[in-house]
C-alpha cells in the first residue's frame, strides 16, 4: 500500500494523500468501476485512485453515483457525502464528509510557479509570498482548494479569492482566505502541507456552515 498519509482534517471529515505505485488491477479490484472514456493511461490511473481513496476513506462511498452539478462539481444524490478529489503524478488526494462542503488540492512542485504567480495572486499576496516557490505552490493549491469548496463558477483567483494571512504552525501551515463570492462573503481557514514532493491545501471547519448559507 501507498498510504501516504490519512487524518482528520477536522471534526467532520477525513482526508487522506495516495502515492501511486499500484498496477491498474489494484484498483479496479477495490472500485468495480467501469471503464470511462479516459485515452490517457496516466489520467485513467488518476481517476481510478481518486476514487479508491474515497472508499479507502468512506467504504460506504457510493461511487458509482458520482455526477457533476450544473457548475461540474462532483457530486453524489441528496449530498450524502460531500467530497473532493485532486491529483499531481504521482500524487492523489482527497477529503470526505457528511456534514461540510469540501475542498482539497494537491500539486507537485512546478518549475515556473514564480513566472506564474500574478495570474492567481494578488500584489498584496505576492509580497506576503515573497517569491519563494515552494510556498508560491501552496498559494495556489490554497485557492484551488477554496475554488472548489465553493463550487461555482465564475470565480477569478486574484480577485475573488483573497489569502490574508499564512502562518507556520508545528508540522502544517494556517491559511486566512477571505472569499468575495459566498453568500454572504466570508473568511475560511484552510491547512496546508509542505512535503519534499509536493504542497497540498485543504479547507478546514471550525464550525457546521456552507458557501451559500447565512
Amino acid at each position: 500500500m501507498s498510504l501516504y498519509k490519512e487524518w482528520s482534517s477536522d471534526k467532520y471529515s477525513l482526508a487522506a494523500i495516495w502515492k501511486i505505485e499500484e498496477p491498474e488491477s489494484f484498483f479496479l479490484e477495490r472500485t468495480e468501476l467501469p471503464a470511462p472514456e479516459i485515452k490517457s493511461e496516466k489520467r485513467w490511473m488518476e481517476y481510478l485512485a481518486g476514487r479508491f481513496l474515497l472508499k479507502h476513506l468512506k467504504e460506504d462511498f457510493p461511487l458509482l453515483n458520482i455526477k457533476p452539478d450544473e457548475h461540474d462539481k462532483p457530486r453524489i444524490d441528496n449530498n450524502g457525502y460531500y467530497f473532493s478529489i485532486s491529483h499531481s503524478w504521482p500524487y492523489v488526494a482527497a477529503v470526505v464528509s457528511p456534514y461540510v462542503e469540501c475542498g482539497i488540492d494537491i500539486q507537485c512542485w512546478h518549475p515556473r510557479m514564480e513566472a506564474l504567480q500574478h495570474k492567481f495572486l494578488s500584489a498584496d499576496e505576492q509580497a506576503l509570498f515573497k517569491n519563494d516557490s515552494q510556498l508560491l505552490t501552496l498559494a495556489w493549491s490554497s485557492k484551488e482548494a477554496a475554488y472548489k469548496w465553493q463550487g461555482r463558477r465564475g470565480v477569478e483567483f486574484a480577485d475573488h479569492i483573497h489569502i490574508r494571512e499564512i502562518e507556520a504552525v508545528a508540522d502544517y501551515f494556517d491559511i486566512k482566505i477571505f472569499m468575495h463570492l459566498t453568500q454572504p462573503k466570508r473568511e475560511i481557514n484552510a491547512q496546508g502541507i509542505v512535503s519534499e514532493e509536493f504542497a497540498c491545501a485543504y479547507i478546514v471547519h471550525h464550525a457546521l456552515f456552507h458557501p451559500f448559507s447565512k
